[in-house]
């Protein structure tokens, strides 16, 4: 048996050299720390909005305005995607990626600064910015970079790490909570603190990842382009051959329907959660700052068995399709999260019910270690970092609008209602009604080819 079989066989760190391990490193923590800016943005969004909305906005306004800014987020990570996963086969995909940990590391920050709504939406875009541009860059690097017989189980931990990132905004949630609670700190800044610390890490990482190099088979790749006169980076050659056309839009309505059910819905379960607890303790007549202080706890709380449900299921993603296929592992993480979002958001009640958030976010996010193993094997590389953000990013402008659809279905829905506990029988509502666009995911496999066991294509 040759060594290239055996090392098939074996673990896929098996042969990975120090570089190798450096190179995974920062393509890891660059995302594990824009996923970290993310789930502090969805901790704190509804608290950051109540401070800076007019007093006494009313609480499904509120939720609203959320929708508005989640929708704004979405759309400058939309636009990132497009700019930098296009600048990174252009110009180098270790370059681009540091720019971009750069740029969302600041303004995520700067977003601690906010004297309003608008203010507050404008950096938020700009944060988006940044993170659309990561994935696809980390991704293509870490594709370029490692051996083919480790691309499956690295890209697969990659995406599974970036739960780390949710955990430790879970945390950093549950600390704030218990500074309110000690009266160190005022409900109306918390989330301030909140952004400052999801700044921080990220900022520091990109002083280290000014050693990364470009993969060699970029390197190689990038010299032939400019005899063949084939376009690195070039949207007019992924949407102008019929090759990389069919992949690179029915790739976008896979990510569409996964982004979402994610952003569209999942990733609203913190203001489930902060409800049903507060209207429970506004009920016993508890005080508000506690109340306060028990909602961000327990939101944190969430967050963290959600997000590890969410590892689990990541991980499990990347080793079923490693011995099944990509579109058998796609086809139950459809099928589950559909089940797992609907049910989640009728049945959830209390405390009690914590781990059905651990289920949900199980089959949720292990769609996305399904974008980054599968993502980059339909394009050659001096497409790959385009294509692989085009799938992921461009479908963003459509999925920006699942936040917002949710919020003026909620209004709708909510009509009438005068109680809090109505209400929130709207929200609920709402986005049982949305978890039906994983069916639209589930469709668009048919029309998609297995990439299981096969090279990396080339244009040759």
């Amino acid at each position: 048996m040759s060594s290239s079989a055996s090392l098939e066989q074996g673990p896929w760190w098996r042969s990975l050299t120090p570089y190798h391990w450096f190179v995974f490193a920062m393509a890891s923590l660059a995302w594990l720390f824009d996923c970290l800016d993310q789930q502090i943005f969805l901790l704190f969004r509804q608290q950051a909005l109540e401070n800076l909305l007019p007093e006494g906005t009313d609480p499904t306004t509120v939720k609203t305005y959320g929708g508005y800014a989640t929708s704004i987020f979405v759309a400058g990570w939309a636009t990132g995607g497009l700019i930098f996963g296009s600048l990174g086969d252009k110009y180098g995909r270790a370059k681009m990626l540091t720019l971009t940990v750069l740029l969302y590391s600041v303004f995520t920050g700067l977003s601690a600064l906010s004297q309003g709504w608008l203010d507050f939406a404008a950096y938020r875009f700009i944060t988006g910015l940044g993170v659309g541009g990561v994935f696809g860059l980390a991704v293509a690097l870490v594709a370029d970079s490692l051996p083919d017989h480790a691309r499956t189980g690295a890209l697969g931990l990659l995406q599974a790490l970036s739960a780390v990132g949710n955990i430790t905004a879970g945390l950093i949630s549950m600390w704030i909570g218990s500074l309110i609670k000690g009266g160190s700190l005022s409900p109306d800044t918390a989330w301030k603190l909140a952004f400052l610390m999801g700044s921080i890490p990220a900022f520091l990482c990109v002083f280290i990842q000014f050693r990364l190099k470009e993969p060699e088979k970029w390197v190689q790749v990038h010299a032939q382009s400019k005899i063949s006169g084939k376009g690195m980076g070039s949207y007019v050659s992924l949407l102008g051959d019929a090759r990389w056309r069919r992949p690179a839009l029915l790739g976008m309505i896979l990510c569409i329907s996964g982004v979402i059910g994610l952003w569209g819905i999942g990733f609203f379960a913190p203001e489930l959660v902060g409800d049903v607890i507060s209207n429970s303790l506004r009920a016993k007549g508890i005080a508000e700052t506690e109340i306060a202080s028990e909602a961000a706890h327990w939101k944190g709380m969430n967050s963290i068995v959600q997000n590890l449900g969410s590892f689990f299921g990541m991980i499990a993603f990347a080793w079923f399709a490693q011995r099944t296929g990509r579109k058998p592992a796609f086809t139950i993480a459809f099928l589950g999260a559909m089940i797992a979002t609907w049910s989640y958001f009728q049945f959830f009640n209390g405390v009690g019910d914590i781990w059905m958030s651990a289920i949900m976010g199980f089959f949720q996010l292990a769609l996305f270690a399904g974008f980054a193993i599968y993502l980059p094997e339909l394009f050659p590389t001096r497409l790959r970092s385009t294509g692989t953000s085009f799938c992921y990013n461009v479908g963003r402008f459509l999925a920006a609008s699942g936040p917002f659809t949710m919020g003026v279905l909620q209004q709708a829905l909510a009509k009438g209602a005068t109680s809090p506990e109505e209400k929130l029988a709207a929200f609920r509502e709402t986005c049982q009604w949305m978890s039906l666009i994983f069916l639209l995911g589930l469709v668009t496999l048919f029309f998609l080819e297995e990439t299981k066991g096969k090279p990396l294509p080339e244009d040759h």
